[in-house]
C-alpha cells in the first residue's frame, strides 16, 4: 500500500499548462511544481517570467513554449513540438480561457469564434494530442497513464447573462471531460474537470466593480467570500496524482457552497 504522502506527489512528472501566467492558473502550476512536477508553460508572451520564476524557487524545472492558443495553426503543432524536445507529458491543466461580454442579440461572429477556439476547440486539440502520447507511455505499476485536468465553470450549469459563447464553451468542456474519459479511463488515463465559482481574479473584475451584480452574487455565496486562487492548489494536486486514481469523468465544483444552495 502506497503511504499517504506518496498519493499526492508529484515526484517525476511533467505538466503541460495553459494559462498559467496569472490567477488560478498560475497558483495552480505553482501548486504543481511545488507538489513535485517539472513544468512546460504554454503562454502568448514569452518575457512573461513570474511563474517560471517561481516555479524555479520550488526547484522545479520550467520551460516555456510561445503560443497563442486562439490561433488554431498555432495549436496543431504544439505538443508535437514538445515532445520532439524530450518532454514526457505526463499531467495536462488546460486552464486558458477568455470572456467576451455583449448581449446576445449584439455578439459579434469573430468574438464568438475566438471565445470557442480558446475555451473549447484548443482544450480538444491538446487533450486529443496529449492523450494520444499518453495512451503510448508504459502504464505504472497502478496501470495509469496519465492525468488531463480541464478548466469548466459555473457556466457548466448555468447559462450565465450576457456571456452567450463562454457559457457554451465552459458546457462543451464538461461534456468534453465525460467523453473523453469514458474513452480513457479503462486505459489509464483519468480525464476530469474542475468548475470554479466566483473567484477574485482579472476576468471577474467587471463583475466585482458592479455593485449591484457583486452583491447579489456575495448573498448566494454560502461561504461568504469570493473564492481566491489558492482555493485551487489542494484539487489540482488531487486530481493530478495517485490519490483521485479511481475518479474520472468528473466536474468538481470549487464554489464555495454556490451550487449546494
Amino acid at each position: 500500500m502506497e503511504s499517504l504522502m506518496k498519493l499526492f506527489s508529484l515526484e517525476g512528472e511533467t505538466a503541460l499548462v495553459t494559462g498559467g501566467t496569472r490567477g488560478i492558473g498560475q497558483a495552480m502550476a505553482i501548486a504543481l511544481a511545488e507538489a513535485g512536477a517539472d513544468i512546460v508553460l504554454v503562454q502568448r508572451d514569452p518575457h512573461d517570467t513570474r511563474t517560471k520564476a517561481q516555479i524555479e524557487t520550488a526547484g522545479r524545472k520550467c520551460t516555456i513554449y510561445q503560443r497563442d492558443l486562439s490561433s488554431n495553426t498555432d495549436v496543431v503543432t504544439l505538443v508535437s513540438d514538445i515532445l520532439a524536445d524530450g518532454h514526457d507529458i505526463t499531467i495536462l491543466l488546460n486552464c486558458a480561457g477568455i470572456q467576451h461580454r455583449s448581449p446576445s442579440a449584439q455578439f459579434a461572429d469573430e468574438d464568438w469564434s475566438r471565445v470557442l477556439q480558446v475555451n473549447l476547440t484548443s482544450v480538444f486539440t491538446l487533450c486529443r494530442d496529449v492523450g494520444a502520447h499518453m495512451l503510448q507511455r508504459n502504464p505504472d505499476s497502478t496501470g495509469r497513464r496519465g492525468t488531463i485536468i480541464n478548466i469548466a465553470s459555473l457556466l457548466s450549469f448555468q447559462g450565465g447573462l450576457t456571456v452567450p459563447a463562454y457559457a457554451a464553451s465552459k458546457g462543451g468542456v464538461a461534456q468534453l471531460t465525460k467523453a473523453l474519459s469514458n474513452e480513457w479511463a479503462g486505459k489509464g488515463i483519468n480525464v476530469n474537470a474542475i468548475a470554479p465559482g466566483y473567484i477574485d481574479t482579472d476576468m471577474n473584475d467587471a463583475l466585482m466593480k458592479d455593485e449591484v451584480r457583486a452583491k447579489s452574487i456575495m448573498e448566494r455565496i454560502p461561504a461568504g467570500r469570493w473564492g481566491k486562487p489558492d482555493d485551487f492548489k489542494g484539487v489540482v494536486i488531487w486530481l493530478a496524482g495517485r490519490g483521485s486514481a479511481y475518479v474520472s469523468g468528473e466536474v468538481i465544483t470549487v464554489d464555495g457552497g454556490w451550487m449546494g444552495r
